[in-house]
């Protein structure tokens, strides 16, 4: 891409995030195809572990363990691994999908929720479908425009899409047979999980509480899209019955673990369901893992209650188990009561039996790492808590549970004066999956480790101007100004490990250390491996004993997603999404050695002997020169600084530093005319494109101390050496 300088069309084009419009899919009936095309129904994902050749389901089976029994790709014959074909999505941001394989035609994901239908043998496109979801819908997203997959059910497609809707396609076509909207879509919902399907239902959650909503889970029919059941996770606010499967259960014991005032009065509570959902077959229920509180503050969320027990704020940070015919409750544990730190339960839940029964006798249990660096064994039937163990490294509890099951938290975790809490909100694990190996009885977790974050609840917090919804002082770690050397610091801050734990001894068999965070999903498999993408855009093979790397390609964008695996004609064949996109890439850029360019998402598969070569990567060809001379005092930059941080960051980068995938401001054009940057912060005149106007937020001097800001960041950036005055730069170039 190559960025002009003179235009002031070329300079808005410059600002671009996507490209969207606010087209909706109809929501007419299409005849569906007389051939068997994805003939996939309970029983043949419940009997998954007969046909390892394929990938049926998200997780690859009911169970959800992303382990294969397919080893013809092992440590022995690795090395031979190739890329054998790569498809490329039609647009760039992250890739966070596990494609579906069935009876050789691949279904997946890429972002904008666009589906697309692939034959697995060659990469070649069989159809593509797009929702059309509108620019305007992005802002509403915490963490970019993802979805991490379909769900595959008698000829039929299902998505949620971005804005809100759940639907139907021919798997033969991609044509849409049925179309819901599942949430309202005047508030801040998103839906970025892939659906579930199970007997005659389709069941999905959504996305939204950093924003202020209130969660919950909808199973419609397969056949019809007519809804079948729903249960809200958090009470409505005057506590009053819904008419859902929820309202037995909240008048007998969630409503009274709410206060009657504060901020979930008015913006939902939170609890949003945007991950994690399991149908447990042996058991006939639905697990699903509830999210975070809205605001995140308890302290603002609901006043009336503490840490004392009483208030708990259910079901907030909890799997929670419903009955799969009816969705009714059945059982629950809440992992983080009272939740204030973001500490979702959303991660990835597996069910597996372990040696836990009287005399080592097999036991039915479901395991999950969630954010709050805990790793939970509770049984599958009843919901009793077999052992919390901490995964990585905290410092929001003493590392036990009390004798009810509950953390045993630090005070400074509670009252958050600046208390710098690990794990932060990015989790000590988010949703990249996890793979369990029932031969090596490991857990393969991608865990997060120092990536600390400071809670501040003071003036700031209380006037803040934002759409997030925290309650807490979005620019308390952040300044106007820093030392040199500050942004070396912050990428030593950036880590993770890949974790093998042992789930019967409560503790890690191996453990290999990275130097970034949020690096991709794990797959097991029989031939003794684990296969996992990582932030630099490597996708490596491990020893699954051991953790000895043995294998890696590097890819064009990083692998974030999960990868999977199925069979074709007698070859086994591995598959994963790649793209650079997601909140980590997003929000920490400054964590990142180089920018990174807006690759479109790409799907690579490799099987052995595989000799096809990936496309060489974008240049990245901004110029990192200020377009401006500086302009604003130490008050206007500490102001934009503060609005940018409640505002802004999210996509552009904390201290303004962008990863790449989105425009970096300090370079920008735009930042450097007080007229554009108007137009496009306030007036939304890009709005179709994903960055709407701000107007009804902040005023028009804060509009323009952000820009100020913005600017004062990339003369800081010359100041410390980590850019070039622009008489210095065009010097260079001669």
């Amino acid at each position: 891409m190559t960025y002009l300088k003179s235009a002031i069309a070329v300079a808005l084009s410059s600002f671009l995030i996507a490209c969207g419009s606010d087209q909706s899919a109809t929501n007419e009936a299409v005849e569906a195809p007389s051939v068997p095309v994805a003939a996939v129904d309970t029983d043949r994902i419940k009997n998954a572990a007969a046909e390892p050749e394929m990938w049926l389901t998200y997780g690859g089976s009911y169970d959800e363990t992303r382990h294969s029994q397919l080893g013809q790709i092992n440590g022995d014959t690795v090395q031979n691994l190739g890329v054998d074909w790569v498809f490329e999505m039609d647009k760039p941001r992250g890739a966070e999908a596990t494609p579906v394989v069935v009876d050789g035609v691949m279904y997946v994901t890429g972002s904008w929720s666009i589906v697309y239908a692939v034959d697995a043998r060659t990469g070649e496109e069989l159809w593509t479908y797009d929702p059309k979801v509108s620019g305007e819908d992005a802002a509403k997203g915490c963490c970019d425009v993802v979805n991490r997959g379909v769900a595959v059910h008698n000829g039929k497609v299902f998505v949620g899409v971005f804005d809100g809707r759940l639907e139907a396609l021919d798997a033969a076509t991609g044509d849409v047979l049925w179309s819901n909207v599942t949430v309202d879509q005047s508030k801040p919902y998103t839906i970025t999980g892939a659906p579930r399907v199970f007997k005659d239902k389709v069941i999905v959650g959504n996305s939204g509480a950093e924003l202020g909503v209130r969660g919950y889970v909808t199973a419609y029919n397969v056949e019809t899209g007519d809804l079948e059941w729903r249960f809200y996770t958090v009470p409505n606010p005057n506590k009053e019955p819904d008419g859902a499967m929820s309202d037995a259960i909240f008048a007998e014991l969630a409503n009274d673990s709410w206060g009657d005032t504060g901020a979930w009065t008015t913006d939902g509570g939170g609890g949003t369901v945007w991950d994690s959902i399991v149908y447990d077959t042996v058991n006939d229920q639905v697990l699903i893992g509830v999210g975070n509180g809205s605001p995140w503050n308890a302290s603002v969320r609901d006043p009336e209650g503490d840490f004392g027990g009483d208030y708990d704020n259910l079901f907030l940070s909890s799997i929670l188990a419903l009955d799969a015919d009816t969705g009714a409750y059945r059982w629950h544990y809440q992992g983080t009561p009272r939740d204030q730190w973001d500490f979702t339960a959303t991660a990835q839940m597996m069910l597996v039996d372990l040696p836990l029964g009287e005399d080592g006798a097999p036991r039915r249990v479901v395991m999950q790492a969630p954010k709050n660096g805990f790793f939970y064994v509770v049984d599958a039937a009843d919901g009793e808590l077999i052992s919390a163990t901490p995964f990585a490294q905290q410092n929001w509890t003493t590392g036990e549970l009390d004798e009810n099951g509950r953390p045993i938290l630090v005070q400074e975790a509670i009252d958050l004066n600046g208390y710098a809490v690990m794990p932060g909100p990015t989790g000590a694990h988010n949703w990249h999956p996890m793979s369990y190996n029932p031969d090596t009885g490991f857990v393969y977790i991608p865990t997060n480790v120092a990536l600390p974050y400071v809670y501040a609840s003071n003036e700031a917090s209380r006037n803040a101007k934002s759409i997030w919804n925290t309650g807490y002082d979005a620019g308390m770690a952040w300044a106007y100004e820093y030392p040199k050397g500050t942004i070396a610091y912050t990428q030593t801050l950036d880590g993770g490990s890949l974790v093998a734990w042992d789930p019967v001894a409560a503790e890690p068999a191996w453990i290999v250390p990275f130097p970034q965070a949020f690096n991709g999903g794990t797959l097991s498999t029989d031939g003794g491996l684990v296969f996992q993408g990582n932030k630099r855009g490597e996708f490596v093979a491990y020893d699954a004993s051991t953790g000895e790397r043995v294998w890696s390609q590097r890819l064009v964008g990083d692998a974030a997603a999960a990868p999977m695996t199925y069979e074709l004609d007698g070859e086994q064949y591995v598959s994963v999404l790649s793209g650079w996109g997601n909140v980590s890439m997003m929000i920490y850029g400054a964590a990142l050695e180089k920018p990174v360019t807006q690759e479109p998402g790409r799907i690579v598969t490799f099987k052995l002997g595989g000799d096809a070569e990936l496309p060489s990567p974008l240049e990245y060809l901004v110029d990192e020169t200020p377009k401006t001379a500086l302009v604003g005092d130490p008050e206007s930059w500490q102001l934009g600084m503060q609005r940018f941080a409640e505002n802004c960051q999210f996509c552009h980068g904390a201290y303004a530093i962008s990863s790449g995938v989105i425009p970096d401001l300090r370079w920008s054009d735009v930042s450097a005319s007080e007229e554009i940057w108007a137009s496009v912060v306030r007036d939304g005149i890009l709005n179709d494109n994903g960055m709407v106007g701000f107007s009804d937020i902040i005023n028009d001097d804060e509009i323009e101390a952000i820009r100020k800001y913005v600017i004062r960041q990339a003369w800081l950036a010359v100041e410390n050496g980590n850019a070039q005055a622009p008489e210095l730069a065009a010097a260079a170039g001669e």
